[in-house]
This record gives C-alpha cells, sequence and structure tokens, in this order.
C-alpha cells in the first residue's frame, strides 16, 4: 500500500465547510493528516502536485444494477474513470443472493434492458453463494474496483421463498410461515451488513423469460408482508429503496407514509425513484417536493427522492424502450416483441392504431414520457435521409399521422431505427430548486442497466458542470461545497455507509478534478466495446478526472488506469452502519 502525499490541491472534505488549499498525507488506505500548513514527507512517499485541481471524496452512485457485471468485469472501469468510488447494488427489488440462476435472469435481463446472453452464463458459472454472506466472500475474491454497498431485493427474496410460480400469481399470498421465513433472511442480509431492503410496486418492469411480461414478484407483495419486512428494517434501523406505480403514483404515499413516525413509531429512512422535471407533466417536480416536505416537516419522516440531477436523454431502437409500457397500446406491442410476425400483425392492424392514437392524444393520464413523436429524432436508420428529422417531419413529408409513421417504419425497421428523446430537466435554467431540495439525494444513475437506452455513468461530473456553468453566468445553482456534498458525504450519510468524507482516519476514496478541463463536452454521448462484443452507450472526458484513489490505490491517473487496477482488488464491500445484533458480529473484510 503507497505512501501518497497530495499537495496544494483545493480540498473538499465533503462537508459544507470552504474549500481550502491543504496537504492530505494518506499511509495504509487511511487519511492521517489534513493541513493547511507543510506536511513532513515519510521516506517513500511518492508527492502528488496538485495544484490548480479540486481534490474532493470519491463520488457515490447511489443507484446502480451492476449486480451482474460486477461477477464477470469486477473492476466496473465507466464509473471509476469518472471518479466514482461507490456504488449501490440490489435496487428495485432486484439481488442475486437467494433466488436460483433462472429467476434471477428473468427478473433482471427485461426490466433492466441487459442482454440475457450474457448474464446467464455469468450466474451459471459464477453462483456458488446461497447467503449474503457467501456473496460478500465471493466478492471479495474478484478485482473490483469501486467500493460496493447493497440493498437485498424483494423479488429475490419473495421468489426464493414462495417458488417463482406462486410468487408470480396475483391469487397466491404467502402464509405466516413464509412471511416470517422471509423475515429471517432479511434479518441475515442485515446482519451480513446490507443497507437495507428495495421494494417495488410499478407495472412497468415485466419478467423476461418463463414468465413473460408478469410483474416482478415484489409487486405482487400485499400489505401484510410489506409491512412485516419494513418493520424489521425500521427495528433495525436500517433503510428502505422503492419504486412506485409509476402510473398512477399512488404508490409513493406508501412509502412515505412506512417513513413516517407515529406516536412510539421511529422514522424509517426512505429512498423513492426517481423524480426529475418532466416535460410530460411539468408540475409533478413541485408537488411530490411539497407532499414530501409535509411528511418530513410534519409527520416527521427520514424521506427522500432520488432526485435525477441531468437531462434525461435515452436512445430507442424501435420500441426497445420501457417508457411503452405506460400506456396500453405500447404495453401491448413491447409483450408481443418476442414474435416479430405477430407483433408486426398487430402494429398494421387499424383497430391497434386506433387505440394508438387515443393513447397517444391522451395527454391528461399521468406519464413519464411527453407522448411527443415532434420531439423524437431519428439518429441512425437503413435510410440516411430520416437522420436528424423527428417522426412529425417524416410523417409530414408522407402526410401520414404521427403514429402511423412511427409504426411503420418500426415494423419496417424495427431495431434498425435509433432514435432519441429527452423526457425531463431538459432546461438548466429550472436546476435551481430541484438541485436545492432538501427532499431529495441526487442520483439515479442507473448504472450497469439499459446499456443501449442511456448513459450516465458520468452524472456527478455533469453535476459540477452545470454547477460550474451557473456561475460563469453569475446566477450559482448553488456553491461548489454543497454540489460536492449532495454527490459525496450527503448520499453516504443517508444510505448508511462509511463514505463520501475526507478526514483524518477515514479510508481514503479520492477524486482529484482538473476544474479547467470540466467543460460541455462532458454531457455527449459516446459508443464503447462491453462484453463479448457488445456495446453500450457511455460518456466519456477522460481529461476532467485526474486521478481517482481507492482505499488509499491509485485506479485512475492521467487519462488511464493504473497497470494493477483490474487485476486486483481496490474497493471492498462497505457494511450498513445500522444497528446489528450484538451476537453476530460483522467480520473485517480480508484482503483478496
Amino acid at each position: 500500500m503507497p505512501t501518497l502525499l497530495i499537495r496544494n490541491g483545493q480540498l473538499f472534505d465533503g462537508t459544507e465547510t470552504p474549500s481550502k488549499v491543504a496537504h492530505l498525507l494518506i499511509q495504509d488506505g487511511i487519511i492521517q493528516q489534513i493541513s493547511t500548513t507543510e506536511i513532513a514527507t515519510p521516506a517513500n512517499t511518492r508527492v502528488i502536485d496538485a495544484a490548480g485541481k479540486w481534490v474532493m471524496p470519491g463520488f457515490i452512485d447511489n443507484h446502480t444494477h451492476y449486480d451482474g457485471e460486477v461477477l464477470v468485469a469486477p473492476s466496473l472501469s465507466e464509473s471509476v474513470r469518472h471518479g466514482v468510488t461507490t456504488v449501490m447494488l440490489g435496487g428495485c427489488s432486484l439481488s442475486f443472493i437467494y433466488a436460483d440462476v433462472e429467476d434471477c435472469c428473468d427478473m433482471f435481463t427485461r426490466v433492466e434492458a441487459f442482454p440475457r446472453e450474457i448474464l446467464y452464463p455469468i450466474l451459471k458459472d459464477e453462483k456458488k453463494w446461497a447467503t449474503p454472506s457467501e456473496w460478500i466472500d465471493h466478492i471479495h475474491r474478484l478485482p473490483i474496483g469501486p467500493n460496493l454497498a447493497s440493498f437485498i431485493g424483494h423479488s429475490d427474496i419473495r421468489a426464493h421463498v414462495m417458488g417463482i410460480d406462486r410468487s408470480l400469481d396475483k391469487k397466491e399470498r404467502p402464509t405466516k410461515g413464509e412471511i416470517k421465513q422471509m423475515g429471517s433472511l432479511l434479518s441475515e442480509a442485515l446482519d451480513a451488513g446490507f443497507v437495507g431492503i428495495s421494494m417495488q410496486h410499478n407495472p412497468w418492469d415485466k419478467m423476461d423469460g418463463r414468465h413473460w411480461s408478469k410483474l416482478l414478484p415484489a409487486a405482487y407483495a400485499k400489505g401484510a408482508e410489506r409491512r412485516a419486512l419494513t418493520q424489521l428494517v425500521r427495528e433495525r434501523g436500517a433503510h428502505l429503496q422503492g419504486v412506485p406505480n409509476l402510473v398512477n403514483r399512488i404508490g409513493a404515499f406508501w412509502y412515505m407514509t412506512q417513513s413516517a413516525a407515529f406516536f412510539w413509531r421511529k422514522p424509517l429512512k426512505t429512498s423513492l425513484v426517481a423524480l426529475m422535471d418532466l416535460k410530460g407533466d411539468p408540475f409533478i417536480r413541485p408537488i411530490v417536493s411539497a407532499i414530501s416536505a409535509f411528511y418530513n416537516k410534519v409527520l416527521r419522516a427520514d424521506f427522500r427522492m432520488q432526485a435525477f440531477p441531468v437531462p434525461f436523454r435515452v436512445y430507442a431502437e424501435g420500441m426497445e424502450l420501457v417508457i411503452f409500457e405506460e400506456f396500453p397500446a405500447g404495453e401491448l406491442a413491447r409483450h408481443l416483441s418476442k414474435d416479430l410476425k405477430k407483433r408486426n400483425t398487430t402494429l398494421n392492424d387499424p383497430a391497434y392504431r386506433k387505440i394508438f392514437k387515443k393513447n397517444y392524444r391522451s395527454k391528461l393520464t399521468p406519464k413519464v414520457w411527453q407522448k411527443d413523436f415532434g420531439d423524437a429524432y431519428v439518429i441512425k436508420a437503413p435510410d440516411p435521409n430520416l437522420i436528424g428529422k423527428s417522426f412529425v417531419d417524416i410523417a409530414e413529408e408522407r402526410q401520414q399521422h404521427p403514429v402511423d409513421t412511427f409504426l411503420d417504419l418500426v415494423v419496417e425497421m424495427d431495431k434498425e431505427i435509433l432514435w432519441e428523446t429527452t423526457i425531463g430537466n431538459h432546461d438548466p435554467d429550472r436546476y435551481q430548486p430541484h438541485y436545492n431540495d432538501p427532499n431529495v439525494v441526487l442520483g439515479f444513475a442507473d448504472s450497469g442497466a439499459h446499456i443501449n437506452n442511456m448513459a450516465f455513468y458520468n452524472l456527478p461530473i455533469r453535476v459540477l458542470r452545470y454547477v460550474q456553468a451557473s456561475h460563469e453566468k453569475g446566477a450559482p445553482l448553488m456553491s461548489y461545497e454543497k454540489a460536492v456534498w449532495r454527490l459525496t458525504k450527503e448520499n453516504a450519510d443517508f444510505f448508511n455507509i462509511d463514505a463520501g468524507h475526507l478526514a483524518p482516519g477515514k479510508r481514503a476514496d479520492i477524486t482529484i478534478i482538473d476544474p479547467n478541463k470540466l467543460s460541455d463536452s462532458v454531457h455527449d454521448y459516446h459508443t464503447a466495446p462491453f462484453l463479448e462484443g457488445c456495446d453500450r452507450l457511455v460518456n466519456r472526458n477522460d481529461e476532467v478526472v485526474e486521478m481517482v484513489i481507492i482505499g488509499g490505490k491509485i485506479a485512475w491517473e492521467a487519462g488511464d488506469f493504473t497497470p494493477a487496477f483490474g487485476k486486483e482488488r481496490f474497493g471492498q464491500f462497505l457494511r450498513g452502519t445500522h444497528e446489528y445484533a450484538p451476537e453476530n458480529p460483522i467480520p473485517v473484510p480480508t484482503e483478496s
């Protein structure tokens, strides 16, 4: 483990304390000293001159779906190269701990738009664990890049206890014994250091494989089951993460109410996916913020929305995009996508098109996508004359309704037509209330999922660029210190993990940024190789992040990974700092 001395950097410690030019000494992976005066240099120390650079805690990505990728490409390099040193797994009720291999694949691959042909062989070869502790042991034998923290997924537990068939039957209810068993598995995960449980109400999220188009197991759970599990999480001071029904949004009130403290009941730390300034529903952000504030201030909740902080720009190959699940005609097309002949017959049916147009015109129903083909632009197609045009532009040329044009092109080209749209956070001039909302935590990058639909691996860098641009315009969104705090220590404290703070005695997870290289290029999308010849969308500006240090070891420097990165373990599993059972002490992670 090298001894490092970082000199003369503008140091942001992860709090809102004003930054300062300071020196920082790292020994044995731990920050030993921070000083504004010179630090004596021990023998065999590498001195890093950070003059003119920003030195800050490594970023925390609070919502990823790296559960599969970490098993085969454990460096998670696409996050680390952007200064992320801690990622959180197990969201949206999905984890790979208890359920068997095929069940895990069926639950994960369609929901998270991750290639099944990649995930299934990985899990089949790698999954030898049956408990949370065995999974942690397996993780610590891998050359992981960032630190990992994880939720245990409700769908994972439910499928294991009830069996996948019963867990997906809306008429079935778990017995009292099965609910007790679910609680035992949840307790086992919390004892091992998982930060809490992730739950699911969203009807968009569908099964792959043998139970095609069924909802995820957690979505079928009823009150008694949910209350038993959340009560256990509350007693332990752990965390509840949820996904509401994104169609009617009523489920959000359930999570807010679970977070509230009534009489003798203590509050429950709860986070909910996800808040943004939607084009299709411009009032939803302030309304949800106001309701969240009421629960937090009046009902003594400890509730936060996971706030997505940059433009939500998505790509779609034909109809391969989850937003089509939010209205009946789109949902049917997605259901039929395994049989293209049958799907295309349906898409050409005048009766179906009539329903699609009715759904398309319905602007008053709750929605995430703005349902505007005039705001959806072709990026790639077999016919180059289509590129750069919206579907409304093409419809006008063809003298058609935009829905007919879109469906004709999907039938003709299927996934060969690639188009994009921005769903929300489209206007940075409206970011002020969003960035400063005390009822949110910034995040929801969804890293490791939807690999051909979106790319937010460098989300913290992009936030800093928006803050920097606002300073350049003379109308700051917030101080740089507050921005760094929101991306680091605030997240760590809310999710009960020891990270995001530069102070003596803390683990040395550090990101050094060159603010002079922080430009609008950080918002650009690129395509990069992924696994087994598969490509994915990424963000790239490798000049911005000067250095990334994880556990005291340099992982990234001057635009490239260091030789040891990807070959040895840099990060570790971070255990939630909630209340543990005293008879089950948590062991310190051992070196690989």
